[in-house]
């Protein structure tokens, strides 16, 4: 075990937590009214056409053929991505892969799948989903809507990633039932979030996933988007009502699909007790991948994540 004991952080990323204690930490208890929140909004969401586009991409790639995509999420908010097909064999599994609040520039060409589309939306607001409307930044983005559950932005980039399953349904009919996600920090809570109200997504594998148990994320210092909303907070009054309605640890106890969780015992910008609270959540029946560090450079992380690439490839490969 490696974890990190210099960092120019003037808090303890470990937060004073050892492994065994991470492991033990529970999920919130569900504000009234969260399953029916979610499930509202997922009928919602799969009314809409996604209308997906592709064009060949000015990328190449020896293994892959490149498409820059666009759908249509709710509120008519175009998402903008990459789409990557196998230039040979078959196209027999879907997957989607959500980004870090620091976005996406380009497709993640080196993932251990095969006979796999790849779909690499960029969500609301955020990388090619641009909007002048919405904070492109990580600490302005956490913010925007926080007023309502109605109005917050993490809601729609759930649905972005509902719409990303209906887009690659519309392409490729027959990968229905033979669809996962991916997603790691930002794109790890909203997939937490997104999972368990869509059955058409049949596996997931989150890293370091945000967002969860909220009342930790709102007190932990960090120096990830909890920051700003722990600042937030402190001028405007409690956002709590509104986040517990998006609370990925919450949401993760709903998920009834195998999952691959790779949490991290330090780590600045997510803190691991949220990230514990996540992965704890799942059926017992899943596996927790522990990182020594996330979101900082360590000693023995390429062997970790070398790894962990290799149980991603297992756990994703078509039967």
């Amino acid at each position: 075990m490696t974890i990190p004991t210099t960092h120019p952080f003037d808090f303890d990323p470990t937060y004073g937590m050892e492994q065994e204690q991470l492991l033990a930490i529970q999920p919130p208890e569900a504000p009234p009214g969260f399953d029916e929140f979610w499930q509202q909004r997922y009928k919602a969401a799969i009314a809409i056409d996604p209308q997906p586009r592709l064009r060949h991409s000015r990328l190449r790639h020896d293994d892959w053929h490149v498409f820059d995509i666009s759908y249509m999420s709710t509120g008519s908010f175009q998402i903008n991505g990459w789409l990557i097909v196998p230039r040979t064999g078959q196209v027999r599994r879907g997957l989607i892969v959500g980004h870090g609040y620091g976005g996406r520039d380009q497709p993640e060409f080196d993932l251990p799948v095969e006979e796999t589309a790849v779909l690499f939306p960029c969500s609301r607001g955020l990388s090619l989903s641009a909007s002048p409307q919405i904070p492109s930044d990580a600490s302005g983005h956490v913010l925007y809507g926080i007023e309502s559950r109605d109005t917050y932005i993490i809601g729609g980039c759930v649905e972005d990633i509902w719409l990303g399953v209906s887009a690659l349904h519309t392409l490729y009919p027959w990968l229905a039932g033979h669809i996962g996600y991916s997603g790691i920090s930002f794109g790890g809570g909203i997939g937490a979030l997104a999972i368990p109200f869509d059955a058409r997504i049949k596996r997931g594998h989150l890293v370091v996933p945000t967002f969860g148990h909220r009342q930790l994320w709102l007190t932990l210092p960090t120096v990830g988007s909890a920051q700003s909303v722990q600042a937030y907070q402190k001028q405007h009054g409690s956002v709590l009502e509104t986040l517990r309605f998006f609370d990925a640890a919450i949401a993760a106890s709903r998920i009834t699909v195998p999952m691959l969780v790779a949490p991290a015992l330090f780590d600045p910008a997510v803190a691991p007790p949220c990230q514990f609270s996540v992965a704890n959540a799942l059926q017992k029946f899943n596996e927790i991948f522990i990182l020594d560090a996330g979101h900082f450079d360590y000693a023995g992380s390429e062997e970790q994540n070398a790894i962990l690439r290799d149980k991603v490839g297992r756990f994703f490969k078509v039967p």
